[in-house]
């Protein structure tokens, strides 16, 4: 008795959620912070949950990994170093709080 999932086709959405935190490297690191939460936060299709240590991003996995390709390297480009920590998570774990 097996409980294999079948592999997503290419057809198929596949869901992520992310957890991600950035930490400039230089000394006043809010605006990098809220310059990179206010920007990602304007993809219509991604739904962005903030806290006070991390951001979650939640939706489909190619949208998500093209928003952290382009704001990524914007983020370095305008504020200089620092470290992106980033968790990745498969499907929509948003409701995983009421477990």
């Amino acid at each position: 008795m097996s409980d294999a999932r079948q592999p997503q086709t290419d057809d198929e959405e596949l869901k992520v959620s992310i957890d991600i935190s950035l930490y400039p490297l230089r000394g006043d690191y809010m605006p990098a912070v809220a310059d990179f939460i206010t920007r990602i936060s304007a993809y219509p299709d991604v739904v962005v949950l903030r806290n006070d240590l991390s951001t979650q991003l939640i939706g489909d996995f190619d949208t998500i990994m093209d928003l952290l390709k382009i704001e990524i390297r914007a983020s370095w480009q305008t504020w200089g170093k620092g470290v992106f920590v980033i968790k990745f998570l498969s499907g929509d774990l948003q409701g995983l709080k009421d477990l």
